[in-house]
């Protein structure tokens, strides 16, 4: 049985123009539907899941513009985990959904920052302004969140280095526990590219640039490169607590996990699933006792494997490659350690830090 699940909560005050995940502006008079279904959908699966859980992450969308008494409603009858994640943007974010979240049992939140720059801010089409991110920290800080997770972009359309700099220095002046950071991508075809083409053309030839400046100042302010673009603070005493993000570890690490909503994708057994992104057609099907419509996607052992090798090694931990031979180039590794990116030893394989800043490149020159 899994122990990860993800729940989406689609809903939105509205959406942004880069934003490619599935969401639904407004709509705050079906929020209580919504979560009626997601409650069906989880009786319909609650035996793929282990009684208590590792890890569960409310996603979306934004969680928090969730209707207040279904949000709660929903954590309240969600089974019980060890960490419980809540996306949140800044300006949902008040003293009284702050302590709410802490009494229905949520331990960690995950802030979508994206940019301490009012210009940056303006041009990613988003409401907060870095004023409402101090104060929804603080909101969180406050009601006992002793875990919170600050997201930021880079390649941002006028964007400068220093820029860069400023957003990551602003963030450790607060000092999230974990930070993800993440290159802009924005989708061939929607109104992002349209407005900022050109722009984003010049931007993609600084993303290393970019990317250097994130894991040295980042690492040199004591936090662990855990993995490809997210960061966390290291335990100040051995036996300190693991400040990585656990839900997404699950993920890297090629976990079973259940997912839950709209557009939610699950992995479960060797079979992967998508439910269908329309709102109605999932309301509907659960209101009919039936599980929504989906996406099947079988995967064959090699496809796996692969998986398992380019989402381990986007990690800090040597990956064990005990059965994975069969979709390693042989002579590739070879030629990359000797290039000093790939780092053999014996039933394990890790990219070296150079490697890891080459990322992608150097783990597709390993799959056979």
């Amino acid at each position: 049985m899994t122990r990860h699940l993800y729940v989406h909560l689609p809903f939105c005050a509205h959406r942004c123009g880069y934003c490619d995940f599935v969401t639904v502006v407004g709509r705050t008079g079906q929020h209580a539907a919504y979560v009626d279904a997601l409650l069906r959908e989880l009786a319909l699966e609650r035996d793929r899941l282990a009684p208590e859980l590792e890890t569960m992450f409310l996603g979306g969308g934004t969680p928090t513009f969730t209707e207040a008494s279904a949000l709660e409603r929903l954590l309240q009858a969600l089974p019980p985990a060890a960490e419980i994640t809540v996306e949140a943007n800044p300006e949902t974010v008040t003293q009284e959904l702050a302590r709410r979240l802490r009494r229905l049992g949520v331990n960690r939140v995950s802030l979508g920052v994206q940019s301490f720059r009012p210009h940056l801010l303006s041009v990613l089409e988003r409401v907060a302004q870095p004023d409402t991110v101090r104060r929804a920290f603080y909101h969180l800080r406050d009601a006992g969140f002793d875990n919170i997770s600050f997201d930021l972009i880079y390649g941002i359309p006028g964007q400068s280095p220093s820029d860069l700099e400023a957003d990551l220095g602003d963030a450790l002046e607060l000092g999230p526990e974990h930070l993800s950071c993440y290159e802009l991508e924005a989708k061939p075809g929607t109104r992002f590219t349209h407005a900022h083409g050109e722009e984003l053309a010049r931007q993609a030839d600084a993303m290393e640039s970019y990317f250097e400046i994130v894991v040295d100042r980042l690492t040199s302010a004591g936090y662990r490169w855990y993995e490809t673009a997210n960061f966390c603070r290291t335990p100040d005493r051995p036996d300190g607590r693991d400040l990585r993000a656990g839900h997404n570890l699950a993920y890297w690490l090629g976990r079973d996990y259940l997912g839950l909503g709209i557009g939610a994708v699950s992995t479960i057994e060797g079979c992967r699933w998508r439910n269908t992104p329309r709102l109605p057609a999932y309301v509907s099907a659960l209101v009919a006792g039936r599980r929504p419509e989906r996406e099947l996607e079988p995967l064959p052992l090699d496809v796996r494997q692969r998986e398992r090798v380019m989402l381990g090694l986007r990690l800090d931990e040597p990956l064990l490659v005990d059965g994975l031979g069969d979709v390693l180039d042989g002579r590739a590794l070879d030629r990359l350690q000797r290039l000093g990116l790939v780092d053999r030893n014996g039933r394990t394989l890790a990219l070296t830090p150079r490697g890891r800043m080459l990322g992608g490149g150097v783990t597709a020159d390993l799959l056979a």
